[in-house]
């Protein structure tokens, strides 16, 4: 009997994935446990297995449609089958027909503008922010090499090619008549970012308080602790909101109904800005790690992010979150809660100015802390010690472990 291989629903929130791929064609003999396509979920690529043995009879979709979870994307016929017969069953399948290519333009007087590269396709994977950056550069992704898993054409390949030259393509011929502006449909990531923060401000009582936080110490700390490894002020962060979290736990808590929930373990989720959206990978269990292995998780996640490879159960748990947009000189903002969490700590920029130290007058490194938090879950009060703690362990170089290997 014919298999129906449906778009799986990975997370609670999943409603829809973007099918990036297919690694077999009609005709194809496939078994249990082999890739059958790429799907792009509003956090991840997931790779979607075979559940039987047979010949891939029929591929509903085309590349970059649109599916809805449960719905069937595929159907393979299984041993003793005739794949013909079982295709000609899903021959009017509504979904069957592959995306439309868009009708010839009418001749016009003036000259047409020459057509942009088009991106190969067929089974070569090519990430979402690579194939962005390659439209925005012109440049033709068939001659791009990919260094990724199975070849997949990453960002960092593009960028080598614009870096050499590339083979970016003519610019297209004036016109008559200006280009019209691009339209971007809102699906995928930037969809799902859309709805989350849209529910988040509906859902919840939102608070921001802000503190200006005294990290001269810190930049001598970060110095030190170089000559052993590499480490970012935001891995001093994420480490310094850990061991806050441990001391006001009700900073950790989410509300479920009527529950107040608190949580046992402290995972800092770290927000990774990409060209398509934004990603928050979880450091777990950041309270028990040295700052050393803080800084290597958080920089592997973080790269993984960047190449579209972080798997489910990395960016799902969380149970705090730090955005920090000081690398963009940014002095302050208001981060918004990321649900379920009941708080996120925006991170500003380090500024030299004139502070009153000890009773003088004298030059310090200064960096605003902003804490939005859940007034439904926690008051402003123990809301600003928490964000007190962490600005005083900053202060003092954030020496919360002597141990940083």
């Amino acid at each position: 009997m014919a298999v129906e291989v449906v778009m799986p629903k990975f997370g609670l929130t999943m409603t829809e994935g973007t099918i990036q791929q297919w690694f077999k064609s009609e005709g194809d003999a496939i078994k249990t446990g082999e890739s059958l396509f790429e799907v792009e979920t509003e956090k991840v690529l997931y790779e979607v297995e075979a559940s039987a043995d047979g010949t891939v009879a029929k591929l509903l979709y085309a590349v970059e449609a649109v599916v809805g979870v449960g719905l069937p994307v595929a159907i393979i016929a299984e041993a003793g089958e005739e794949v013909a017969e079982v295709a000609a069953r899903y021959a009017d399948a509504p979904a069957a027909a592959p995306a439309a290519a868009p009708p010839e333009p009418a001749p016009v007087a003036t000259s047409a503008p020459s057509p942009a590269p088009q991106e190969k396709r067929g089974r070569v994977p090519v990430t979402p922010a690579a194939r962005k950056l390659a439209k925005e550069h012109s440049i033709d992704l068939s001659g791009v090499a990919g260094t990724g898993p199975r070849g997949r054409i990453t960002r960092e390949d593009v960028q080598k090619t614009i870096d050499s030259g590339g083979q970016a393509a003519p610019p297209p011929a004036p016109t008559a008549t200006p280009a019209a502006a691009e339209d971007i449909p809102l699906r995928g990531m930037r969809k799902v970012i859309a709805e989350r923060m849209h529910q988040s401000l509906q859902g919840s009582a939102q608070l921001t308080i802000s503190t200006e936080a005294d990290v001269t110490q810190l930049i001598d700390r970060r110095q030190e602790v170089r000559q052993e490894f590499n480490v970012t002020y935001t891995d001093f962060i994420v480490q310094a909101c850990a061991h806050a979290l441990r001391q006001h736990p009700r900073m950790n808590a989410h509300l479920e109904g009527d529950i107040i929930r608190a949580n046992n373990d402290i995972h800092v989720g770290l927000a990774v800005a990409l060209d398509e959206g934004l990603i928050v990978p979880v450091v777990r269990d950041a309270d028990k790690k040295s700052l050393k292995d803080i800084a290597a998780e958080a920089k592997t996640l973080a790269e993984k992010a960047r190449a579209s490879q972080l798997k489910l159960e990395e960016v799902s748990g969380g149970t705090f979150t730090v955005s920090n947009l000081g690398m963009y000189g940014v002095d302050a903002f208001t981060p918004i809660i990321n649900a379920p969490q009941s708080g996120i700590l925006g991170v500003g920029r380090i500024v030299e100015k004139p502070v009153i130290h000890r009773g003088e007058v004298t030059r310090r490194s200064m960096m605003v802390l902003s804490l939005t938090f859940d007034h439904r879950v926690i008051d402003g009060a123990p809301a600003g010690a928490f964000l007190q703690t962490v600005a005083d362990l900053l202060a003092h170089g954030n020496r919360v472990s002597l141990d940083t290997r």
